[in-house]
Order: C-alpha cells, then sequence, then structure tokens
C-alpha cells in the first residue's frame, strides 16, 4: 500500500556538508528531526537541499541513513528529479521501496523549448520503469529555474494516464494566480497543490491547495506550521503577515547559503556553514546584516542548538 497523502508544510530539508564536502549525516538527520518537532514536513532533495549538486548514490545513501536514523518515511517527499531518465526512475524506485509519502520530480530541464509530448513521454517512461504501485509523483513546476513548464495540458494528460501514480505538484512559479489555476483546475480530482513558499498559505489552504513547500521553512517551520494550523483565525492572519516578513529578509540573499549561515548562528554549530560549489557561503558581514534583520523580527529557532548539540557530540 502507499503511504497516506502528505499535506500540509514542507521543507526543502537544506544538506549539511562536512569541509571535503562530504555531506554530514549526523546534521542532517538532527535537522530533519528538528524539522519534524515543529509539525514540518521533509521534502529532502529539493532545491534548496542542493540535490542537483548531488549523485543519485548520495542521495540515495543519505536516504538510507535518514531513515536507519529514525527519520519516518510517512512525513517524507525526497526530490527524484534529473534529466536523465535512467537516473529519475532508480532513484524514485528506491524512495518508493522505502516507503515515502511521494517523490517531487523536476521536468528534465537542459533542454529548453521541448514539447509537451517530449515531457508527457519523460514522465510516462520513468513512472513505467518505476512499476510500483506504491509511487506517487508530485510534479516540480519551477519555471525560474528549470525553464521548462509543468503545463495544465501535461498534468491534465498525466492524471489521465496515470491517476494513482501522479499525486499533485509544488508550484514554485510565485505566482498566485497561477497556482490557483492549479488547484481550481485539478484538486477536486485529487490532485494535491502546494504553493512553492508560505506567502500564499492561507490563500492555498482556503482554495482547496494542501500547504506549502518552502525554502524558509529551514528556520521557520513551527510558525509557517502554526498558520496552516490556524489559517481561519485571526491569529493565523497576524502570523501571516509576519512570516511573510522573515521570508522578505531572507529573499534579499542568495537563499541556501544564507539558510546554513541562520542554522549555524541560531544553533551555535558552525560547521554548519559549507555549500557545494558553484554556490558560496555567506560572509561574515552579510550574514550578521541578516541576523540583525532576523533579530529586529523577533525571530527565533525553539529547539535547534538542544537538537544540534546531540549531532555535534
Amino acid at each position: 500500500m502507499a503511504a497516506q497523502r502528505i499535506k500540509g508544510v514542507l521543507s526543502p530539508v537544506v544538506t549539511p556538508f562536512k569541509r571535503d564536502l562530504s555531506p554530514d549525516v549526523s546534521r542532517f538527520i538532527a535537522h530533519c528531526k528538528w524539522l519534524l518537532s515543529q509539525d514540518c514536513g521533509l521534502a529532502v532533495f529539493g532545491t534548496n537541499s542542493e540535490a542537483n549538486s548531488m549523485s543519485a548514490d548520495e542521495r540515495m545513501g543519505l536516504l538510507e541513513a535518514a531513515i536507519a536514523g529514525g527519520v519516518p518515511t510517512d512525513r517524507m517527499m525526497p526530490g527524484t528529479g534529473a534529466c536523465s531518465i535512467v537516473e529519475a526512475a532508480k532513484v524514485s524506485a528506491h524512495a518508493t521501496r522505502l516507503g515515502v509519502a511521494g517523490v517531487l520530480m523536476l521536468p528534465p530541464f537542459y533542454y529548453k523549448g521541448v514539447p509537451e509530448e517530449g515531457l508527457f513521454r519523460f514522465f510516462s517512461e520513468v513512472v513505467q520503469r518505476v512499476g510500483d504501485d506504491r509511487l506517487r509523483v508530485y510534479l516540480y513546476h519551477i519555471p525560474p529555474v528549470s525553464v521548462i513548464p509543468i503545463t495544465h495540458k501535461l498534468v491534465e494528460r498525466l492524471m489521465k494516464a496515470y491517476p494513482k501514480q501522479i499525486a499533485g505538484m509544488k508550484d514554485s512559479s510565485d505566482d498566485w494566480p497561477h497556482t490557483k489555476s492549479m488547484i481550481d483546475a485539478f484538486a477536486k480530482d485529487g490532485f494535491d497543490v502546494f504553493s512553492g513558499n508560505e506567502k500564499p498559505l492561507i490563500e492555498n489552504i482556503k482554495s482547496g491547495g494542501a500547504g506549502c513547500i518552502s525554502a524558509t521553512a529551514n528556520i521557520n517551520p513551527g510558525k509557517i506550521a502554526e498558520v496552516h494550523a490556524k489559517w481561519q483565525t485571526p491569529e493565523g492572519e497576524k502570523l501571516q503577515g509576519w512570516i511573510n516578513e522573515v521570508r522578505g529578509v531572507m529573499q534579499g540573499y542568495v537563499m541556501i547559503p544564507a539558510l546554513k549561515y541562520c542554522i549555524a548562528h541560531y544553533a551555535g554549530d558552525a560547521p554548519w556553514t559549507p555549500v557545494r560549489p558553484p554556490l558560496v557561503e555567506t560572509d561574515e558581514k552579510t550574514g550578521r546584516d541578516m541576523i540583525a534583520k532576523l533579530d529586529k523580527l523577533g525571530f527565533t529557532m525553539p529547539g535547534l542548538k538542544q537538537a544540534m548539540a546531540v549531532a555535534a557530540e
């Protein structure tokens, strides 16, 4: 049986690296567990995980290590997209066998201007090669990065061909009318649409969406999850404004190294800062500027220091 459908708030979990740029397994597991303690699900190997700077074997090995370390699979939606059909199918099959709730799949993004037919064939081939009824695919629409869009027509064709396997999408267009159009078109058929950040979270829920998968859920998971829980209340509306302010601060910096700098700062754990090239760490002057802006908002990361202290032992 497939895992229960995953909804709510998920974080594209940042991947800690050691100085030799190998994955830091203990810190990764500790961060996953901290996010779960804040009522946040795990979209491991998403964009902010530096997944496309990692090999298939690294992703599969890290997923196995997380599960062995006690991270539950029913709150996990690992990214399995790749330009290679072989790699996408291999990583998707591996994650599905391990019992994850679903997989988040980028379109093949290297060749631009490809026809809808080509994209349909790609996703179709991956589904068929995985060949597992438990597979649940969440399509990843992120045109600012991939340039290759997931269109309404493509979703319609894939849902018709694979009604069990095509479960939903993450819309990282940062275009709420587009996200809402996907919800309006497909949510009634069980297609779960996640916004690519928390800014329209309440609107997403009101419209029948599934929640959000947001980079800043790496550092602000509890408050974003609280908005999801209290979306019908004045408190939730007020808190939506505050989490949007935090998001606004973070969008002023290069997101992935900035997130790692925040974790290192609020956890008191300097080894969190390394990123894989071509990314470069946030410098101290920039980092101090960012932290000052967050502190001004009353921002905290409760429980993180204790979680990372265990990982550093």
